[in-house]
């Protein structure tokens, strides 16, 4: 079934969502009410198998969740402000300062980061790079090295009250760096999915799948439909969100339910230039135990 992204967008624009204190490049703040109604009401469960910014689980609110995600460095900020709190958010805070929002500052504790096997640190350290940084991005090289430019912004915002939030959200979840399939197979009756994957490139030159090693093609976008089907079967209810394009269109054909969005990018920091993109919500209700008995 189609739905028109109109309804959905209605609906967020009434919702004034909480902020996760990452910035994050296709964060799904702005889309939590849309993604809220596609969750059966017995829902027990979220699961997110990218976590990314934790937007969603955030704004959900479910008592139990998992969240995991491949990136070892946004699972071990999550660890580390779960069982440090407050001590964690004042390392982080020591970092914003006029001293440290230089080039030459960014550049020489973004080696310091790439370089570090101290936790606590690098996790601070992550947390400031992500604020100083180009708009949001998170970015890997080749050699897994963070390579995000300096933003230049004229005072990066600390997000104490955010962290703050986010840590009683992280007493009700179970934290996981792991790849989708092994969260994927634990998933079964009473839990809804939600997946926000890299997305399918929009254009030949708008592929933004390397914020992890070894990227994220059409084979691995098969593999998660897959995955996603099969927690279906044992009773799960599955969410996804990819880009508008005729290829997630012929990948999620058979979908219960398909949305259309027209959603803000915000990848560039010049406001005026930030466009608008056609994404899909597209919903897999269950179809083993708990679906046939409903």
């Amino acid at each position: 079934m189609l739905v028109d992204g109109s309804i959905a967008r209605s609906t967020v624009a009434r919702v004034i969502p909480s902020r996760p204190f990452l910035k994050w490049a296709g964060a799904k703040t702005r889309l939590v009410a849309a993604i809220r109604a596609t969750a059966p009401p017995q829902t027990r469960r979220l699961i997110e198998p990218f976590a990314g910014s934790g937007a969603v689980a955030l704004n959900l609110g479910f008592e139990r969740n998992l969240l995991a995600d491949t990136n070892a460095d946004l699972i071990e900020i999550y660890r580390e402000l779960k069982r440090s709190g407050e001590q964690f958010i004042a390392t982080c805070e020591k970092f914003f300062t006029p001293r440290h929002n230089t080039a030459k500052t960014y550049y020489a504790l973004r080696t310091q980061f790439n370089a570090s096997t101290d936790h606590r640190h690098k996790a601070a350290l992550f947390v400031y790079l992500n604020r100083h940084g180009y708009n949001g991005l998170c970015r890997y090289n080749a050699r897994g090295g963070y390579n995000v430019p300096f933003g230049r912004y004229d005072a990066p915002y600390f997000p104490r009250k955010e962290m703050e939030n986010f840590r009683r959200l992280l007493a009700r979840c179970t934290l996981r760096r792991a790849d989708f399939r092994s969260i994927l197979a634990a998933a079964g009756d009473g839990d809804f999915v939600y997946c926000d994957p890299p997305y399918v490139p929009a254009s030949a030159t708008a592929n933004f799948t390397a914020y992890a090693r070894g990227g994220f093609g059409s084979h691995d976008q098969a593999n998660l439909l897959a995955a996603c089907l099969a927690a279906t079967r044992r009773g799960a209810c599955v969410a996804i969100s990819n880009h508008d394009t005729p290829e997630t269109r012929r990948l999620y054909a058979e979908a219960d339910e398909i949305i259309s969005l027209s959603v803000a990018r915000h990848i560039s920091r010049n406001g005026r230039k930030r466009t608008r993109a056609k994404e899909l919500l597209v919903v897999y209700r269950p179809s083993g135990p708990a679906g046939l008995s409903a």
